[in-house]
């Protein structure tokens, strides 16, 4: 849509973000433990990821072309494709990547969107720790079910993106972790953080400290963000507000948790 209206820069942002925070952020640190050994039991998995990764590849580099036409032209043309495929002779006689619409799936987009928002509370915590621990994701009793087992279906992802030595899924009728960071996901969400075993709970309580500070300011800058949508909420996006309240309702609740 912005190349069709000439907005070439966000177009080259879209791009952009597509690369580094989809593809490289995601997808390949995602995959990165089917390929850490030579484990049978993901035999399977690794041969989905490299058809995927190859359709990305090809996808990723005509998306790029018109703004990086000599780079992506010699990526291109080194890169491996099916013995069955046919496709031109040079990336400039290539279609233009279009929306497939069988390839849409709402149900894994909404469970990839979870992951990242669960990912993102343990990385959170564990900012500013020198090594890997334990992380543990409650579930609460209201969560529905379908994103109950999407938790359960991925700990691997989650463990891989929030690099936790270990990750355990435990619902309201387990005890609550002890000497755990802990970060309120959304109502139906919360993870935790071990902290070190032999902390002591000046550094701990001085963690906490500066989490309430590191919140009480994310949610002054998120509160005036809402109030500026609401200014102009006939030329914001639905979507940008609702996410944004999102995220200051988040903070709230784990700030009364804290």
């Amino acid at each position: 849509m912005s190349l069709e209206s000439y907005e070439f820069s966000d177009a080259a942002t879209a791009v952009y973000a597509w690369w580094q925070y989809q593809l490289c952020d995601v997808f390949i640190e995602t995959v990165k433990p089917y390929f850490s050994g030579n484990d049978p039991k993901f035999a399977t998995e690794r041969g989905f990821t490299r058809d995927t990764l190859w359709v990305c590849l090809d996808n990723g580099l005509r998306l790029l072309h018109p703004f990086m036409p000599y780079v992506t032209e010699e990526l291109w043309q080194r890169l491996p494709s099916p013995g069955d495929y046919k496709r031109a002779s040079s990336i400039m006689m290539s279609d233009y990547p279009l929306i497939i619409e069988s390839w849409k799936n709402e149900r894994v987009e909404f469970d990839m969107s979870l992951i990242e928002l669960v990912v993102k509370s343990l990385r959170s915590l564990a900012q500013g720790s020198r090594e890997r621990r334990q992380g543990f994701v409650l579930c609460r009793a209201s969560l529905g079910k379908r994103d109950r087992e999407a938790i359960w279906n991925h700990q691997l992802e989650i463990k891989t993106l929030a690099n936790v030595s270990s990750l355990t899924v435990i619902d309201e009728n387990n005890a609550a972790p002890t000497r755990c960071a802990v970060s309120v996901v959304n109502e139906n969400l919360s993870v935790y953080f071990k902290l070190h075993a032999s902390g002591s709970p000046e550094t701990d309580s001085e963690k906490i400290r500066k989490r309430i500070e590191y919140i009480t300011c994310d949610r002054e800058r998120l509160s005036k963000i809402l109030n500026m949508l609401a200014a102009h909420k006939d030329k914001v996006p639905e979507k940008v507000s609702r996410d944004t309240a999102g995220k200051l309702e988040s903070l709230e609740k784990e700030k009364s948790v804290s």
